[in-house]
This record gives structure tokens, sequence and C-alpha cells, in this order.
């Protein structure tokens, strides 16, 4: 993904120039959003054409950025559905049969959603 890293004449360790931790530090940071290797690799190689390449930029950070919010959503349910488990083993420990039943059937609903989601 990245060119091959400069070496000092003596030591032959590798000598990063700014770019290359400029670099370093874009493709972590792509990496840390979840961005597939494939489309890190085009956005590293899109920056070398310029603003050339601005709209394909936008198309792959604006695709992450969707696939981020697919995510958060699936996330979401999965804490609705836990938070609905607390409430269900709280009303068990009370005794509560009318909210057992209400919360059992919101969360067997809630469970039918969590499958769908996990499909798409």
């Amino acid at each position: 993904m990245i060119a091959p890293i400069g070496r000092g004449e003596s030591s032959k360790h590798r000598v990063y120039t700014n770019e290359d931790l400029d670099l370093l530090t874009w493709v972590a940071c792509l990496s840390a959003t979840g961005m597939s290797v494939s489309d890190m690799r085009r956005y590293v190689a899109n920056r070398a054409l310029g603003p050339a390449a601005a709209q394909q930029q936008l198309e792959l950070l604006v695709k992450q950025q969707e696939q981020l919010t697919l995510e958060a959503e699936l996330v979401a349910l999965r804490q609705r559905y836990v938070d609905l488990k607390i409430a269900y083993w709280r009303a068990v420990g009370a005794g509560d049969d009318a909210l057992i039943e209400r919360l059992s059937n919101e969360a067997r609903a809630l469970a039918d959603e969590l499958k769908k989601a996990k499909k798409n």
C-alpha cells in the first residue's frame, strides 16, 4: 500500500520522511474506520492524482460513511436488545408477570429485527 521506506546507509535502519509518516497516519486512520484494504489502496493511489481524484475520493469516503452508519444502527439494535433483556430479568426477579410478558414480546420482535438487519 505504501512505497518501500528508505534505509540509512550505514545502519540500514528504516528512515521515515515526514511524507512517509503522513501516509502511515492516513492508512492507520482509514483502517480505524474499517475501510477495506482495497478501498484504502485506491484512496492512497488517488492522492497522486490530486484534485482530479476528488470525486473518486468522495465516493470512497461516502461509501465508508454509509457502512459506518449501518454498523452504528446494528450496534444500537443490539444495545436495545440487551437493555430489554436486562429489564426482563429484573421483572423476573420482581415477579412482575405482566411486565415479563410485555418485555418478552418486545425482545422477540427486536430479535427478528436484528436477524433482518444482519442479513443486510
